[in-house]
């Protein structure tokens, strides 16, 4: 069965409506930390939010998906700060849920973050899912987690192949 959703960039009216998705798709999330429609408040209302790569999935009107890319940084072993990308969170109504939306969500956000010249993305998530768009564990870059969490939950994916190549340090993705 083909749905016919469209992907758009969130608007401040979407706001609302948006919070109720984040905190209903996350009831039914297998992991969940039950404050995340909070946490992508936080990071709209931050320096690092970009509204062209704040995205929703719609059918007739009704927001069926979300997702957010904030700008995140690497802080170096040499002293400088790399800019990435950080997906927080991914969310999808457990209606809508293995029908290919949050992927299409991924897919247009990478699309997107591509022509605005970033070059790599960073999550906190299953490594189950987000392994098949080709992320993989952020250590294995040389880049860690300040926090603890195990170390194949936090991921990065290169939008520019080889991009992470001489980037190590450290991670917040707060």
């Amino acid at each position: 069965m083909t749905m016919n959703y469209k992907i758009r960039q969130e608007t401040a009216n979407d706001y609302d409506e948006i919070y109720n998705l984040i905190k209903t798709a996350f009831e039914t999330a297998k992991v969940k930390d039950g404050d995340e429609q909070d946490f992508a408040v936080n990071l709209r209302n931050s320096s690092n939010y970009i509204p062209e790569l704040a995205l929703v999935a719609e059918i007739d009107k009704k927001l069926i998906g979300h997702i957010m890319f904030t700008k995140t940084y690497v802080e170096c072993n040499d002293g400088d700060k790399y800019e990435g990308l950080l997906i927080a969170p991914v969310s999808v109504l457990l209606e809508y849920r293995d029908k290919g939306v949050g992927s299409s969500l991924i897919r247009k956000g990478f699309d997107i973050a591509k022509k605005l010249g970033y070059k790599a993305v960073f999550l906190v998530g299953n490594p189950a899912y987000y392994h098949r768009f080709g992320f993989r564990s952020s250590a294995s870059f040389g880049i860690k987690y300040i926090h603890d969490i195990p170390e194949q939950f936090v991921m990065a994916y290169e939008l520019e192949p080889d991009c992470l190549t001489d980037v190590y340090g450290t991670i917040d993705c707060q």
